[in-house]
């Protein structure tokens, strides 16, 4: 078979460039704006970090929703505000120790992240000397009404800025399963969380703190994938031969090119997508020279047409991408090879359902897709919103221009956005939340 044609929106090694020079924000980017559709403008700061793609998935979404309610938005890169010389060693050191030495990240998220310990407060502290006096600067001639954090650097560097602009909102976002402490600052108005468990991980370090478990951050186009069929013929897919889609999360590794060349011979056709990781793509588009069921691409943009394609995902366990396949109903097949906080939610994934797990041999992946693909249990989409439930906690804080929302009855996702303050009020929204993720 030919090798899949590239639909019209997909980047290539000649268009990567200028689609990422046009597009919405990319998480090395600093300084995205949404602008506003309306003259009343309040001011919106995003923090986030270049590290994988799920911050700068989070940052869209909310993004998307702050900008069509008339704000003012504006995304920052805490690993740049660190500065150059500071931001770019911690990047490299970090990319490094997650992908040669797991065990020693596994050391420092759960010994010292979780616990606090002094080490992970020395970090904190040598990151807010820089980042803090960056906001200041940055900041201080026209203050935002809302700091909005979805990296754990940004969300103690805020709740310190808020000591001197006591007025600013601050709202911290994370999609992991299990906040660390860095996360979770005296100072912090809201912490929006996907899952019980992370809601709880949150009351560990402060017990009275203000907490909303909303659904994943999807966007819309995920809701309105098309169908199976139409998503082959646009890609150049057999209608009926198996199809899995192998997806970087923006890591760069994990997914290598053995496995998916293992999962080519074995007869499925492989939508291998490499995301930012130039490297990965070129090796996919080597091997596709002599696999003709391996599609190799890069970036893509229109990630819902490829999911639909797909009779499974093949991904990392990142909170995002399995959010996403569940709404389109693909069921996902998800690598055990990311240290630290990459654990935790790999057990999470599962036990939110629709997933299972595998080693990282191409032996490994392959047989727990074939596996995967024999089953014949289909795979329930999820239609849990978060725009609603979004506005809704914010709407609590106060914020100008958030408009009510009015949940309709029985809507899991606004009703799993329900606020509690501290263990007296964390059952009944935690429990709806719960029961709204159960396949």
């Amino acid at each position: 078979m030919p090798q899949a044609a590239v639909p019209r929106g997909h980047s290539t090694d000649d268009d990567r460039r200028a689609a990422d020079g046009a597009g919405a924000f990319a998480g090395r980017h600093l300084g995205h704006r949404e602008e506003p559709t309306n003259l009343r403008c309040p001011k919106a700061i995003v923090l986030s970090g270049s590290l994988g793609l799920g911050h700068e998935m989070l940052v869209r979404s909310c993004a998307r929703v702050l900008g069509a309610d008339g704000w003012h938005v504006e995304s920052l890169d805490c690993m740049s505000l660190l500065g150059r010389g500071f931001g770019d060693v911690g990047q490299r050191l970090f990319d490094r120790v997650v992908r040669t030495a797991p065990g020693v990240y596994d050391g420092l998220h759960f010994a010292h992240l979780r616990t606090g310990s002094r080490l992970a407060r020395a970090m904190d502290k040598s990151a807010c000397a820089r980042l803090v006096p960056a906001l200041h600067a940055r900041l201080d001639a026209d203050p935002p009404a809302l700091v909005l954090s979805v990296f754990a650097t940004g969300a103690s560097a805020a709740a310190k800025y808020k000591r001197s602009h006591p007025d600013v909102r601050t709202v911290v976002l994370c999609s992991d399963v299990t906040l660390h402490r860095l996360w979770v600052a005296d100072g912090t108005d809201l912490f929006l969380t996907t899952s019980p468990a992370a809601a709880a991980s949150v009351l560990r370090y402060l017990p009275r703190a203000r907490v909303a478990v909303i659904p994943p951050p999807v966007r819309p186009a995920f809701f309105d994938a098309p169908s199976r069929e139409k998503a082959r013929a646009e890609l150049g897919l057999p209608r009926d031969e198996a199809c899995v889609l192998v997806i970087d999360s923006g890591w760069g590794f994990g997914i290598v090119e053995g496995s998916v060349a293992a999962m080519a011979r074995a007869g499925i056709h492989v939508l291998a997508v490499a995301g930012r990781c130039s490297t990965l793509e070129r090796r996919f588009r080597a091997l596709a020279a002599s696999e003709p069921h391996v599609h190799p691409f890069g970036f893509v943009h229109d990630v819902p047409l490829f999911m639909a394609a797909a009779d499974a995902v093949v991904t990392l366990p990142g909170a995002t991408t399995c959010s996403e396949a569940r709404v389109v109903g693909r069921p996902l097949l998800l690598l055990d090879v990311m240290a630290g906080h990459g654990r935790e939610n790999l057990l999470h994934e599962l036990e939110v359902g629709g997933a299972r797990a595998c080693g990282p041999t191409p032996d490994d992946a392959t047989d727990a897709v074939l596996a995967l693909l024999d089953d014949p249990r289909p795979t329930p989409r999820r239609a849990a919103r978060f725009e609603p439930a979004f506005r809704a906690a914010l709407a609590d804080l106060d914020l100008e221009l958030v408009p009510p929302v009015v949940p309709a009855a029985g809507d899991p996702a606004v009703e799993g956005g329900q606020d509690h303050d501290g263990p007296g009020g964390a059952g009944a929204p935690l429990r709806q939340m719960a029961e709204a993720t159960q396949p």
